[in-house]
């Protein structure tokens, strides 16, 4: 049975009065980001790699922004989404959609991984157990379930002070774990803390831009609904990021020498966490503050498509499941009059794609799921006939031996 698209696809916006626009939009710039970012960094040659080049190092200082919005939107998201139902507990629809999701990730995030010519010669190459960011947000929303669930039968505020919490902490730490090599665990557990085996990203401490996404949307839930929210949360927000960015390294070295706790001045000499917390502080506020500019149908649904974008641009770009990418053949080996043109297309291109693959997703899945229908249906005929012929020729094979009787 063959659908038609146009007769079984209807777009359909849920909740538009609900939904926030500028979040949308900031996933949708994030994604961009990373591509370009990803794009670039692989490609670029290593000569025009230049930290005293202004433009190379603007564009490097911003390529670092998009993964930290990019978790703390991820952590928003699902979060306002989980805490706004009346349902709590196993009641709450979106618990049960939220381990989905997270299993779908961590699942897909291994897909990608995969080299489908190693795994026909029988080897499964040490990349495929390298965790990334599709590991870390599916593993961070499993997390977010689990404490939402914990703390449901205590007050209101334990949830997003803990969210708050275990930002700080897992930030404030790092030093600890950032170098344990964690030799003895096994090596597809040690991948999601430690980067000594070549992890991009590990869950500690990227866990933490997550939870503070998650304690961000808490807190606006609960005024959601006030006058001068939007004033409020953009002063606010470009307040604590811009003291963040330019003071918190002044506060951990003061905390340093006055304590005299080593653990301060090591955060001190490599501050990059929370520095980054404060740009996407200002981040927020920015969108916020534009959000009635957001509202461009192409943006927002590139905002709803990252994790098809995201596959797109990884089979693209690193070869998933071949290794045949545009990595492999042209890795650090561009010219930037190339690259620039390049990463631009390769936006484009990969928006394009999932943006079209996302407009007739139900009919390919409905005739999909149609092809398997009929091809397991097929293979339980062509079985069932083999059966019987086995049987017939057994029952030949005996009675030619005269074992049976005819």
């Amino acid at each position: 049975m063959v659908l038609e698209p146009g007769r079984y696809y209807k777009k359909t916006v849920e909740n538009n009065k609900a939904r926030l626009y500028f979040i949308d939009a900031m996933r949708a710039w994030a994604i961009l980001m990373m591509l370009q970012g990803h794009f670039v960094d692989g490609l670029l040659d290593n000569g025009f790699r230049d930290d005293h080049n202004m433009v190379f190092s603007v564009w490097k200082y911003f390529r670092g922004i998009t993964a930290p919005v990019f978790f703390t939107v991820s952590g928003f998201i699902f979060t306002f989404l989980l805490v706004r139902g009346e349902n709590a507990g196993l009641e709450n629809p979106r618990v049960k959609k939220g381990i989905k999701r997270g299993l779908e990730l961590l699942f897909i995030g291994y897909l990608l991984r995969l080299n489908l010519f190693g795994l026909l010669g029988g080897e499964i190459y040490d990349s495929f157990y390298l965790v990334d960011v599709l590991h870390c947000i599916g593993l961070s929303i499993l997390g977010i379930i689990g404490l939402y669930m914990l703390t449901q039968k205590s007050k209101k505020f334990v949830l997003p002070l803990t969210l708050v919490g275990i930002t700080m902490v897992l930030f404030i730490i790092e030093p600890l774990y950032k170098q344990a090599s964690l030799s003895y665990l096994p090596q597809a557990i040690a991948n999601y803390i430690t980067k000594a085996n070549g992890s991009v990203f590990t869950i500690f401490p990227w866990f933490g831009y997550a939870s503070f996404g998650a304690f961000l949307s808490i807190v606006f839930t609960k005024f959601k609904s006030a006058r001068y929210l939007y004033p409020v949360a953009i002063t606010l927000s470009a307040i604590i990021g811009f003291t963040l960015i330019f003071y918190s390294s002044d506060w951990f070295l003061a905390l340093s020498k006055n304590t005299g706790i080593e653990l301060f001045g090591k955060v001190y000499s490599n501050n990059y966490l929370f520095i980054r917390l404060g740009n996407v502080l200002v981040v927020f506020a920015i969108f916020m503050a534009i959000r009635n500019l957001l509202k461009n149908a192409t943006l927002l649904k590139i905002g709803q498509s990252t994790l098809s974008i995201y596959i797109i641009h990884f089979i693209i770009l690193y070869g998933s499941l071949t290794g045949l990418g545009l990595y492999r053949f042209l890795n650090h080996s561009l010219h930037p009059m190339i690259v620039i043109p390049g990463a631009i297309a390769f936006m484009v291109l990969c928006s394009y794609s999932a943006l079209k693959y996302e407009s007739h997703k139900v009919y390919l899945m409905a005739n999909l799921n149609s092809v398997l229908r009929l091809t397991l249906a097929k293979s339980e005929l062509v079985v069932v006939s083999l059966i019987d012929n086995a049987r017939g020729l057994l029952y030949r094979l005996l009675r030619s031996f005269g074992l049976v009787k005819g």
